[in-house]
């Protein structure tokens, strides 16, 4: 079993997709579940540095009494197991997309099962795809009154437009949260670890060192970003467990010592007391206890990384009764010291035995790095995700491991979070605010996972609608509580998350809109094939040696673009291809189904149609792999189509031609003969000195079955391979019709221009050489 879960040539996925298709050995479950411990809980388990220093900073008057000590860690011990360990764990880790998770798996699920997806370049062979399989959360066949049900909610989100949009919106602000935690967590985090400096000095010092540290480590943790997490990787876990130990440890050692019948607190009716006694200042302060579940989202967000039951196991037997002692510990040594209440604000390091403190210190300085990571890492994922669905502008995605699919770099993003984060950090100076943006951010993500969850259960595991409105309604009720208790608090902090959401939710709305807008001009402004066929010498029409690919965004038809170029310049390729790069709503697409094939207009023309399909988890080859799939696919389409045999099969697509998903046959028919330059230098250096000039040919092999019409084409693909392959690319001007709203306009000629403007161009799928690229413009009036 490949433990990493990456590599191979499937577009970085790695031999085994879904990891429900084999059987894991224990000794296998066990290493992921180790391994997780480093990616997925760095978050979760640095919880207990801030949670009570929060929970009783200024919200809860000073008592003798116990009753607010055994209330909040009553309300930390079922927020963690309904939430953490009932919804996630035992729930939602079972709504997977082929292994995948987090809020865009969720509603990658649910376009499948309903056309809510906006842009409309669907094609029947993508449902064919091996990955688009339709899950029913792992039971027997479903009821025939779940799947009325399912057939009544798909009608309804179908039939009505602004219920689809309700759902992007909401899967948006999901992601818009996820990207305002990957800015909070990092401060919040390290700022608490750093906390304990406070008792070795005084308090005019501790003022002036607290911030220049933490900002330090933040700059020093987003500078090494660039190398990859895979570099240091397998330090996380050891950190991460070395933690869990001390802080079980010290927890076990303070309830013997202090309070050994602090376990009474774990009854319910405690919360009740806390509530009744303290009240509105009891309300508000559940924004504190709510940080003892921050990070549990990144164990559905990772769990592609890992598998279902390595999570499980991981947090069953390490994670969850780790907190639990942890946070039992710190109520026993509080029961037994009523300090006056700025003590209270020490927090996790007051309950810390002297002796041990420093070390503590450090490995809790580390433990916050490692859980930074992880919440960096996911956020640089899902905004991949997004910029794949046409959500988010696209940007320059690094891949910082060959073997790990899912550890990529963005640097824009990157440098944008630590600019971020600082501000926060230096901004606020103060856990409590950090904690109550923090909290906000975190609960509203789990809101929008319970609104999609709900959706799934009824749409995808076919069961009634009872049981969604009965998971909705529990767990709904539960996080809208904490939401209250964060949202109360918008001027103590609480605004940066909704702040920072608010401005990536314009970007990726105005981004999607103006996309969704830009395709529909395509559409319609489309040139039918009686048009190229329509083109005759007469005309003037010249075709030039080589490969002439016109990337266009559509499925069918001729762009605009192309009638564009030829009218303005009357020549064209010997081999012409229409590429379209498309993202499919699938985690990840097989490199046998990636390229889908047809042919334009008569045979002698040499007009091809290629699909290149990726999931919105797929790693794009280079451009020399890319060019050398593409080549090799139109290849193998002429021969299956010429036999009659070739290829996996074939689907029919909408008038204008027959597209063939070519399959095992990828490299039969393509042969190399690969010289490599000399001035390139000596290749047997550890250290690269100078780039290697590849210089591939291919070579038509021999084979008495080939027809002469076949030869003859495929000869003549191979011919105008090593001519030269030329991107001609649309360099569009998009612009509000006249006669559009005020808001249109804004919206279009400032928003999306902008944005358009600023982000990386389409050549980034395929790292276009400069020199082989030729830009039309065109002004797209939408």
């Amino acid at each position: 079993m490949d433990l990493e879960r990456g590599g191979g040539d499937d577009g970085g996925r790695g031999g085994g997709y879904p990891n429900a298709e084999k059987k894991d050995s224990w000794r296998a479950v066990v290493t992921l579940a180790y391994q997780s411990l480093g990616v997925v809980y760095g978050d979760l388990s640095t919880s207990p540095l801030y949670v009570y220093k929060n929970t009783f900073a200024e919200d809860i008057e000073h008592s003798e009494t116990n009753e607010e000590i055994y209330g909040v860690l009553s309300f930390v011990f079922w927020t963690l197991t309904l939430v953490p360990l009932l919804k996630y764990v035992f729930i939602v880790l079972r709504a997977d997309d082929n292994g995948e998770g987090g809020t865009f798996a969720l509603y990658s699920l649910l376009c499948r099962h309903a056309r809510v997806g906006f842009l409309p370049n669907g094609q029947l062979a993508d449902e064919e795809l091996s990955t688009y399989k339709k899950t029913d959360g792992g039971d027997a066949a479903p009821p025939s009154r779940g799947v009325a049900a399912a057939s009544r909610v798909k009608r309804l989100l179908e039939k009505h437009q602004v219920l689809q949009l309700l759902l992007l919106i909401l899967a948006l602000i999901g992601t818009c949260m996820v990207i305002g935690d990957g800015v909070l967590t990092p401060a919040i985090s390290v700022f608490s670890a750093i906390s304990g400096l406070e008792l070795s000095m005084s308090r005019e010092q501790h003022k002036y060192v607290e911030v220049p540290i933490a900002c330090a480590i933040l700059v020093a943790l987003f500078a090494l970003q660039h190398y990859g997490t895979h570099r240091v990787g397998f330090l996380f876990a050891p950190i991460v467990v070395t933690w869990l130990v001390c802080i079980s440890a010290i927890g076990v050692y303070n309830i013997f010592l202090w309070n050994p019948h602090v376990y009474q607190a774990l009854s319910p009716y405690y919360m009740y007391k806390f509530l009744k006694k303290t009240q509105r200042g009891g309300w508000m302060s559940l924004g504190g206890i709510l940080l003892c579940i921050t990070g549990s989202e990144a164990m559905y967000a990772d769990l592609g990384h890992f598998s279902q039951l390595s999570i499980q196991i991981a947090f069953t037997s390490m994670i969850y009764p780790s907190l639990i002692l942890a946070y039992m510990g710190q109520a026993a040594y509080l029961s037994k010291h009523h300090f006056i209440e700025s003590d209270y604000r020490i927090g996790f390091y007051v309950s810390v035995p002297e002796k041990i403190r420093w070390p503590v210190l450090a490995i809790a300085i580390l433990a916050a790095v490692v859980g930074s990571q992880a919440v960096i890492t996911g956020t640089f994922s899902i905004i991949k995700q997004c910029s794949a669905l046409s959500c988010f502008p696209r940007v320059k995605i690094v891949h910082t491991s060959s073997k790990v699919h899912g550890q990529i770099y963005i640097p824009e993003i990157n440098w944008m979070l630590m600019t971020l984060c600082l501000a926060v950090t230096v901004g606020f100076r103060d856990t409590k605010r950090m904690g109550n943006a923090s909290g906000l951010a975190v609960i509203t993500v789990m809101l929008v996972t319970t609104c999609l969850m709900s959706l799934v259960i009824v749409l995808c595991w076919h069961k009634s609608i009872f049981f969604a409105v009965c998971f909705i309604l529990f767990f709904g009720s539960i996080e809208a509580l904490y939401f209250s208790a964060s949202l109360i608090k918008f001027l103590e902090g609480a605004w940066v998350p909704i702040a920072l959401s608010f401005i990536f939710m314009i970007i990726m709305y105005v981004w999607h809109y103006g996309t969704l807008k830009k395709y529909e001009f395509d559409i319609q402004n489309k040139v039918s094939i009686d048009w190229l066929i329509g083109l005759s010498p007469n005309l003037g029409i010249v075709r030039v040696r080589g490969i002439g690919l016109i990337h266009t965004e559509l499925v069918s038809g001729i762009p605009a673009i192309f009638s564009h170029f030829v009218t303005n310049l009357p020549a064209f390729h010997q081999v012409l291809v229409f590429l379209c790069i498309k993202s499919v709503p699938v985690p990840f697409v097989r490199p046998e189904e990636r390229f889908l094939v047809g042919r334009i207009g008569p045979k002698e023309y040499r007009v091809y149609r290629c699909i290149a399909r990726y999931g919105y988890r797929d790693v794009h080859k280079d451009d020399m792999e890319f060019e050398k799939d593409l080549v090799c696919s139109i290849a193998e389409f002429i021969r299956s189509s010429a036999s009659h045999s070739g290829g996996t099969h074939e689907s029919s697509e909408k008038d204008d031609d027959r597209m063939a998903v070519v399959g095992a046959g990828l490299r039969r028919l393509c042969e190399e003969e690969v010289e490599l330059d000399d001035a390139a230098g000596p290749s047997n250096s550890r250290e690269i000195q100078s780039p290697v000039v590849r210089k591939v040919r291919f070579v038509l092999p021999e084979s008495p079955h080939m027809d002469s019409g076949e030869r003859e084409e495929l000869q003549e693909l191979m011919e105008a391979r090593e001519a030269g392959m030329a991107f001609i690319l649309g360099h569009a001007e998009v612009k509000a019709k006249s006669g559009s709203g005020l808001i249109k306009r804004f919206v279009i000629d400032i928003g999306y221009d902008f944005l358009r403007r600023n982000c990386r161009g389409p050549a980034y799928a395929v790292s276009i050489p400069h020199a082989s690229t030729l830009e039309v413009g065109m002004v797209y009036s939408v």
